[in-house]
């Protein structure tokens, strides 16, 4: 999966510092900003331009204790909707810097 980002330094902020992704180090030059980080056992790739209009386009992470990276979230000063069920899981929308949505998921919650 690959998000548009404004400004990858930003991104790498938010996506790594902050949700705790990895950042990779074998991204080849490809003539643009951007990076590759680890996601599980996926990727989610940064390219740097500017981010299409949002038309319900996500990128949607798992993580084990939502409430826990709700509260941590929102101590940085994030704006982060109130988790809702959704079938058996619950889920919950953060924007990044760019204003690329980011589902923060947890199953069978």
């Amino acid at each position: 999966m690959a998000v548009t980002v404004t400004d990858t330094d930003e991104a790498l902020r938010f996506y790594v510092d902050v949700l705790g992704l990895s950042k990779r180090t074998d991204r080849p030059d490809f003539g643009i900003g951007g990076a590759w980080l680890d996601v599980g056992g996926q990727q989610l790739h940064l390219i740097q331009g500017t981010p299409p209009e949002s038309k319900g386009q996500h990128v949607a992470l798992w993580f084990a204790d939502l409430d826990s990276v709700v509260a941590e979230l929102r101590g940085q000063g994030l704006e982060v909707r109130d988790p809702a069920g959704i079938g058996g899981d619950r889920a919950t929308f953060v924007t990044d810097p760019s204003g690329n949505a980011v589902e923060l998921h947890e199953v069978g919650a």
